[in-house]
């Protein structure tokens, strides 16, 4: 048989569990990663000291400007996030709270991660290729293209790959440089038609773009809205939704004539 409690030792009881219960969310490890502005990388130079674009079987440009991939670094699929960094990160404009699974394929260890991460750089960079060769009507011409660009995974950075070797080979078609000696960045995936694809992280990436000096950033037009929302001054945003639609964007920039879109 209970006693009866007083007011206060009833409230003490109750809020032990209550206590302990918002610990363990504070602390708990929560299904999220948090991610950041990362690298950028110039895919008509060298990164770490390697050629990005090496094209043999075809005369090559010298070329001026910059055509920079942006990336974001994320907290590992390994990493305990709780509740308190949750709440750290979420109102600061240069972080990002992101489902886990929005970041790394699930149910994968690490290496597994990794080696899924590689195969989608690889297979990007083979549709990169073959989309430029494509919009360059030399992909039954025995040219060969060498892309290279370590640390880095996932399909990104096939748009900027795609514009690259353009560049190399053929610049605006009329002698100049596609990037008008601009420092241009951006990101988006790409298919062996030339069709530009969403990737994520957009925001975080023009804050990489222009702390690295770019001042146009080419972003996938369903990404407008993200990437607006965050977009640090001096930076140009210029959607696009096809390989076509981002050389004709760039011509327009380079030559001062014809519409450049805009989000």
């Amino acid at each position: 048989m209970f006693s009866r409690l007083s007011r206060f030792q009833a409230v003490a009881v109750c809020g032990v569990p209550v206590v302990a219960l918002i610990a363990t969310a504070v602390f708990a490890p929560l299904p999220f990663s948090v991610a950041q502005p990362g690298m950028t990388a110039n895919v008509l130079g060298k990164n770490r000291g390697a050629q990005v674009i090496t094209i043999s079987g075809a005369p090559i440009r010298d070329t001026s400007g910059q055509l920079r991939m942006t990336t974001i670094e994320a907290t590992g699929p390994d990493a305990r996030i709780s509740l308190g960094d949750v709440i750290d990160n979420w109102f600061r404009t240069d972080r990002a709270v992101m489902p886990r699974d929005a970041v790394y394929p699930s149910g994968g260890n690490i290496k597994e991660i990794e080696q899924h991460n590689a195969e989608q750089m690889q297979q990007s960079q083979d549709a990169a290729t073959e989309a430029a060769l494509r919009y360059l009507r030399l992909g039954d011409k025995n040219v060969k293209v060498t892309l290279k660009l370590a640390d880095v995974g996932g399909p990104s950075a096939g748009l900027l790959f795609s514009l690259g070797i353009v560049d190399k080979l053929d610049g605006d078609g009329s002698g100049g440089d596609l990037t008008g000696g601009r420092n241009i960045a951006g990101t988006g995936t790409i298919d062996t038609d030339g069709k530009v694809g969403a990737v994520g992280g957009v925001a975080l990436k023009t804050q990489a773009a222009r702390r690295d000096g770019a001042t146009v950033f080419l972003v996938p037009r369903a990404e407008c809205g993200d990437a607006k929302s965050q977009l640090p001054k001096g930076l140009r945003l210029v959607p696009v939704t096809t390989l076509q639609g981002a050389v004709d964007s760039l011509a327009a920039l380079e030559k001062g004539k014809g519409s450049v879109p805009s989000c």
